[in-house]
Order: C-alpha cells, then structure tokens, then sequence
C-alpha cells in the first residue's frame, strides 16, 4: 500500500436496516479535494446500488472543479417508508434530509449555523430527534445586532471552568450541544428551529421512549452544574418541559436504548470523582420510571463495551453489544437477566478475529460493519439461522493495491506476564529492517482490522511490530489499570518482550530497529529512545505527551488524566516525563505534531525540541497546520499522504531498505 492509496479505503459506517432495506454510508478521501466524500449505498444479496452519490452539484468555474458532497447517518423509519440522514456539501456542515424509501429527492430539514447531528426517529415515523450546537451570538459566523463578526474578531471568551474545550470539536461553552424535535411532515420545515433543552448542559445519544412521549438523554450529573466526569440519563419532554433524572449512573452513561417494556439499557464505566481512565465500559438496564437502582449485567473486569458500534439492542431474551477482547471487536448476546455475567459466558456471533464496526437490527436480521485484517470494512448480514454473509466488497481495490498480512505474535515478558501482538512483513525473504510502532491511549488497542500505517510501512520494505502492552484495552481492566502511576514500567517491558520475539525470526534485522508512535505512543517512543536507545537506530514522535507538568494544565484533558496516570506530585511528574531525560537520546529524533492539537498541546512538542537541540542531538521538527491531535486518522487528506511521505522520507534516511 502506497501513501496515495488511503484513497482505496471506502469506510462504511452504521448501517440502517428495515425490512428488505439495508442502507449504509460509505466514506473515502480524496487527495484531489482535499476532503472526505460518500454517499448512501443501498446493500442486498444481489449487490450494491448507489441511494445517493458524493458527486455534487459542479463548480463555480474558479478551477476548484467540482463541489464533494458527503452523505452520511442513514435513518429509516420505523413504518419503511421514509430515510432521514445528514448531508453536507463542500465542507459545509452537515445538515439533516430526508427522502422517501422508494427513492426520490431529498428535501432539507435543517439549516441551522453548525451542523445537525444524526436523525433518530420517533415511533410515530413522522417526528425526529437529533443534537446539535447552538453558538452564542457573534461567534460562529453568526450575527450580533446587525454585524457578523470574523473569528478574529468575536468578543474575548470569559472562562470560568477547567472543561472549556476539547480536541477535534473545538470550544464547547459558547456553544452547547442541544435537542431538537422536528415534525418531518408538518408541511415546510422551520430549518432553524428552536431547541427542546437550554444551554445550561451539553447533550447527547437521543432515545425516544415507546411511547413517543419523550426523549432519552445523556447529560452531565446535575445538569452540568460543575465540572464532572459522570454523566446520567435524563427524559425530555418531546412537546417541551422540563428535563427528568431516569438513571443516575455510577459513571458516565452513553448511548441508551429503550426497550418495549421500559427497560432502559445503556453503557457506562464505573468510577469514583474524576478517575474515569482506564476503566471497562459495561452493559447496564434501569427501569424507565426510575423505581430501582441500575444494575450491571457484565463483569467488570473482562467486559469491556464498545459504545462507539452504537446502542445496546435487544433481541429476544439478550441483548447484543460489542465487546472488545484481546484486539477483536466481537458482536455478543448479555442475557437481559444477566448481572455481572463475564467475558466467556457471552457467546460471539460475529467477529471472532477481527473488529465489528457498528451493528442495527431488525427483527431476526442483524446487520453489521465489519473490519479484518484485509479490509477497512464490509458489511454482513444474518437472516436469524445466526451465519453472517459478506454482500459488499468495499475494500476489493485495496486488497489489489497490495495487502500484508497480520501474524500473530505471543511471548512473556521479563516478569513473566503475557504479551500479545502482531507482525506485519514485507515480501520477501529479508532480513528486513524493523520498525516498532507503538498505539495511543494507552487505554486503546490494536485490533485484527487493516491499519493503514502498518500497510504502507510494509511496502516500503519495513517489518512492522504492533503489541498490545499493559495499559492497553480489551485485555481485562486490570491490564489496562497496571500502568496507573507507573509509565514507562511494565509497559516498556512488554514492548520490547514483543520486539525481541519477533527479532528471532530470521526475516527481521536485530541490527536495524526504528521505533515510533503517537500519542502515548509518542511519550513511548521518547521514552524508549532515552532508556534503551542502544535498541534503535533513529525515533519518529508524533502527537507527544513529553512533560506532564505543562500537559496538566495545557491540555483538554491534563486537568484530569494526569492525576489517574501519573499523580500531582511535581518530582514524579518529572520523573515520568521523556522531556527530563532529552540529554540522553543519542540517536535522531524526529519531532511531529500539529498546530491545532489540544489533545497533546504544541507546546510539549516545542520544549522537547529545543531540549534535544540544546543536547546536540540530531533532530528535526515538522509542523501540520490547520491539523489536530487526529490528523493520522481524519486529518485532511493531502497532510496524511504528505505525513506518510515524510515518515517514509525520514527511515529512507536513518534506516534504509537494503
């Protein structure tokens, strides 16, 4: 896979399914445009038809070509006969449709200043309920009094609380996130309409009730009243009133459902004060009129939900959910009767060795997106005899680009503890040169799905290792929680268990390793290159945690994950900090980062540049402007081909292919 190939993965998100109709977004980026484009993809037995298409209307004639569009959260509604999802066209925020199920134009239901969130129907099929961010006045690009000022004009920000903002959304004080309650077939839509809660708290993950009455909520414990890391489940009104407490959670709550007899299932970890890291997320169910505690159907320890793939559904006498284990993504059935039941007891109906994306179901059939080590996703479907069959093959001009596979790697580490990972060669016999590349998080994972660095390292003649160290997630949460108060131990240990192991092989040069990573993975590599760099040739860091006492109060999130990881002592926080240690990188460093990160702010990288330039160090720094702490992921897509370019650019240079 080359650099320019990031273009071949169509993604296809979550699916809609009703009836005999199944439809999905799929989403690609283009280097030409510099953005991401996708339409609606109608997916059946006999194959994949477009519901809508990414080509938009044409250009103005100023040589930008063509305008992109993106479509995007198909919802259908509950009697077929109608789809809502978000549409945005060039770079403009998406903002709500719908379209009859038999085909036709759309018709926009929305155009409000930022952007609509996705559409949930009401039982009725007439009512939808959907998020979005309301701005002050005068920011945005909205107006005040008669003027609309420029961004470099608004009115100075007054802040009074530690959790004002946040990496990839932006400032989130000025302007929350609200619901809304639009009457699809009342006639024209109001396309700005006004908005059921107040801007008092952020919501999210709209539920309706069965009776259509109201809508579930996850809101902040109290309403937002103070900084909290918990977050609990509120009923509002859907013709308007005052918001009710459904469940208060012993964590934070995410993604509701509610079944027909008024259980409400959701997914939340469980913590105390501010610690949330590091934590499993479970499946819980409280009563809707609020008469009995929550309570939890999966064992803390080895159940850990993947909120992301979308609500908990019921089915039957389970309910099914997503359940990370050991770099899978597995789609489960949790007995509704269940309470703390645990990993093994939760039978896998999809996604054994690879990672479920997003499910829906309707009726027997169940829907999924699922990601292998092969492709980016595809989508498969069971018709209640439980086999799931591929209908899409999203990934096929991928796959001819030049796919490697994935082995799986397992060895112990100097305590003796169990590492899991996994290597990807090149072609050939070798030996080839070795890059260890180490995940974000930490309380993240690699999965049996294709990652598209590991690919392009690859190809470029590179074996590359991947492991799941202690501190990472899908492990068990006491894996995940070895690290607290304890970077740069056991999970230093397991890496280089891992890299060891795979230095034996006969295909891999014990004389020629590079080591890289972002995020965490960046504090890792700065880490690693200080304490063991007689093992690599050269670092590539990206992203970077390196000083914990400036990441405490400059980061979105400093003021809480630096507590739960390191703790509040300066001297330990100096002491877990790859920025102490610059003077003793002897090999070349390479320090990455984007201007807008907020996540990991461009001050950690500021510092440990002009430490290891004050050092004598042989040491570059490449900056991405306009980019975030998720440029690798979702950055525009001309910095993620330039990125992988630089990163080939920089091991041709410290760490060559013979």
């Amino acid at each position: 896979m080359r650099p320019i190939d990031i273009e071949l993965q169509q993604v296809p998100g979550r699916p809609a399914l009703s009836g005999d109709l199944l439809l999905v977004s799929v989403t690609r980026p283009d280097v030409a445009a510099n953005a991401y484009v996708g339409g609606l993809q109608r997916v059946g037995r006999d194959g994949v038809t477009a519901w809508t298409h990414a080509e938009g209307r044409q250009g103005s004639g100023n040589g930008a070509g063509p305008d992109r569009r993106h479509d995007s959260a198909p919802a259908i509604s509950p009697d077929g006969r109608w789809v809502a999802f978000l549409r945005s066209d060039a770079g403009e925020s998406a903002q709500l449709h719908v379209m009859p199920a038999g085909g036709g134009e759309s018709r926009a239901l929305t155009a409000l200043p930022l952007g609509a969130g996705g559409p949930v129907w009401a039982p009725d099929s007439r009512r939808i309920a959907f998020t979005a961010r309301v701005p002050e006045p005068g920011r945005y690009g909205t107006t005040v009094g008669d003027v609309t000022p420029e961004p470099g004009d608004e009115a100075p920000r007054r802040i009074t609380r530690y959790d004002y903002r946040i990496d990839n959304v932006g400032f989130l004080r000025d302007r929350p996130q609200r619901l809304f309650v639009l009457d699809v077939l009342a006639g024209e839509p109001e396309l700005e309409p006004e908005p059921l809660t107040d801007d008092a708290a952020s919501v999210a993950d709209p539920a309706w009730t069965p009776d259509g009455e109201a809508v579930l909520v996850t809101a902040p414990r109290d309403w937002d009243r103070a900084e909290t890391m918990h977050a609990d489940l509120y009923a509002v009104p859907a013709a308007g009133g005052v918001p009710r407490l459904v469940v208060r959670t012993e964590g934070r709550a995410e993604n509701p459902a509610v079944a027909a007899d008024g259980t409400v299932f959701f997914y939340a970890a469980a913590f105390e004060g501010f610690a949330r890291a590091a934590t499993n997320a479970g499946l819980w169910a409280a009563p809707l009129d609020g008469s009995e505690p929550p309570r939890r159907l999966t064992d803390a320890e080895s159940v850990d939900c993947v909120a992301s793939a979308g609500p908990p559904a019921p089915y039957g006498d389970d309910v099914l959910v997503v359940v990370a284990d050991r770099g899978a993504a597995g789609l489960r059935r949790v007995p509704r009767a269940g309470s703390d039941v645990s990993l093994p007891e939760l039978p896998v109906l999809t996604g054994e060795r690879a990672a479920v994306r997003s499910f829906a179901v309707a009726g027997e059939r169940i829907a999924v997106v699922q990601a292998g080590p092969g492709d980016a996703g595809e989508v498969l479907l069971a018709d209640g005899d439980g086999a799931f069959t591929a209908l899409t093959a999203f990934s096929a001009p991928l796959r001819d680009s030049g796919v490697r596979p994935a082995e799986e790697i397992t060895t112990t580490s100097a305590d003796g503890y169990p590492v899991h990972g996994w290597v990807v060669t090149p072609e050939g016999d070798g030996p080839h040169p070795v890059l260890l590349v180490v995940h974000g998080g930490p309380f993240a994972a690699y999965e049996w799905s294709l990652f598209d660095e590991a690919q392009v390292y690859a190809a470029a003649g590179y074996a590359v290792v991947l492991a799941n160290p202690r501190g990472s997630a899908g492990y068990g949460e006491s894996h995940g929680r070895a690290v607290l108060h304890a970077l740069g131990t056991v999970d230093a240990d397991d890496l280089l268990a891992l890299l060891d192991a795979v230095l034996e092989r006969p295909d891999t040069d014990a004389d020629r390793v590079g080591v890289m990573g972002g995020s965490y993975g960046g504090f890792m590599t700065g880490w690693l290159a200080a304490h063991h760099g007689r093992r690599f040739r050269a670092a590539w860091s990206e992203r970077a945690v390196n000083a914990w006492d400036s990441f405490a109060g400059s980061s979105d999130i400093g003021w809480t994950f630096t507590d739960v990881y390191v703790g509040g002592d300066p001297e330990e926080q100096r002491k877990r900090s790859p920025l102490t240690y610059a003077a003793d990188i002897g090999i070349p460093f390479a320090v990455v980062h984007s201007e807008q990160d907020w996540r990991c702010p461009l001050e950690q990288a500021q510092r440990l540049f002009v430490a290891l330039k004050k050092a004598g160090a042989d040491t570059e720094f490449l900056l991405f402007p306009g980019e975030g702490h998720e440029l690798t992921r979702s950055g525009r897509p001309r910095h993620r081909v330039q990125r992988f370019e630089a990163v080939l650019d920089w091991w041709a240079r410290h760490l060559p292919v013979h």
